[in-house]
């Protein structure tokens, strides 16, 4: 089969090759992938700066996929042949508290990815694909909309009337402002951009702080909340604005840490977070049966990915450099 191979860090050193047509083992799917999403954690991979000493190379890159089942390995009973499903990250994490060692069993790294035109996928960690979305928009769901989700309802528990905060216009940005608005909740978007902030109003978002503009947009946001803060905050950017974030939050408010767009490291200030009785959470992704949830709630709700733009395979190259500069939610890689 044909796919997208990783022999060293570097985008140079991404290239198309060929390599074995994986055969279903016992309890496994051959999945023939329609489309693949970007993720920034698919980015770091390749440039070497997400957990490199457990790259192996090659590697088939990029965790989310999403396709139709061409052949099943013996006992298989969740699904048949013709069936759409997408790729789940933590391959293994199916319900409950992650494991010790989920990390272990991702696509994309260390496990092959779907940048190719076949993949494995476990009966116990595929997701039927959404009836009235194509592969191109199913793709985006695996860690964008599913980070959002989780990071909602599992962790947030977020209510009607209540307030989250949505670092950036990214591809989990742009999920959380459309699900946060579904489940009756007012968004504040922060971005660099007045124009992106103007599109995610659209997309539901009640104000926009625009952090360029306004270096300290903490105080902007405890303008738009009366001074209170905001209930949840989704900080994708990590690094030093992690304290921004905690001043930006109400007492005894929450804080999902999904990202590190501006860095792995931050120097934290205890006092805030002390007198604030703030919680911080890491979130890296959820399990299985959140993204059977999330399913039936984007069903319910008619809710379509938003895509920046869609690339052909033989343009993965160009689809990561676009990934690089930014994109206003995902950016797709149509593989057949």
């Amino acid at each position: 089969m044909k796919a997208w191979l990783l022999h060293d860090f570097g985008l140079d050193n991404l290239a198309l090759g060929e390599t074995p047509t994986p055969v279903p083992k016992a309890g496994e799917l051959l999945v023939k992938i329609g489309a693949v999403s970007l993720n920034f954690r698919d980015k770091a991979i390749v440039e070497g700066f997400y957990e490199p000493h457990l790259v192996p190379k090659p590697l088939i890159p990029v965790s989310d996929a999403s396709g139709t089942v061409v052949a099943v390995g013996d006992g298989v009973s969740r699904y048949k042949l013709g069936d759409r499903v997408s790729s789940h990250l933590y391959s293994r994490w199916i319900d409950g508290e992650p494991g010790p060692d989920e990390p272990a069993y991702c696509f994309g790294m260390p496990l092959p990815g779907g940048l190719a035109e076949y993949m494995i996928i476990h009966e116990d960690s595929a997701v039927r694909t959404p009836d009235k979305m194509s592969d191109e928009e199913a793709s985006t769901l695996p860690i964008a909309a599913l980070t959002a989700w989780y990071s909602l309802v599992d962790y947030g528990q977020i209510q009607p009337g209540q307030t989250v905060l949505v670092q950036g216009t990214g591809g989990v940005s742009i999920f959380a402002v459309q699900l946060a608005t579904a489940l009756g909740a007012k968004v504040i978007v922060t971005s660099s951009s007045d124009a992106n902030l103007e599109a995610v109003k659209k997309l539901g978002a009640v104000a926009g702080v625009n952090y360029r503009t306004f270096p300290r947009w903490e105080e902007e946001v405890l303008k738009l909340t009366d001074g209170k803060g905001v209930d949840l905050l989704l900080d994708v950017a990590g690094g030093e604005g992690l304290n921004q974030s905690i001043l930006a939050t109400k007492a005894a408010g929450k804080i999902a840490q999904i990202g590190f767009l501006t860095g792995q490291v931050t120097t934290l200030g205890l006092m805030p977070l002390i007198f604030r009785q703030t919680t911080i959470r890491g979130i890296a992704v959820a399990p299985r049966s959140s993204f059977d949830r999330m399913n039936a709630f984007l069903n319910e709700h008619q809710i379509s990915p938003v895509i920046e733009q869609a690339y052909a395979f033989e343009d993965a190259q160009l689809a990561f450099q676009h990934l690089a500069r930014g994109a206003f939610g995902k950016v797709v890689i149509k593989v057949s």
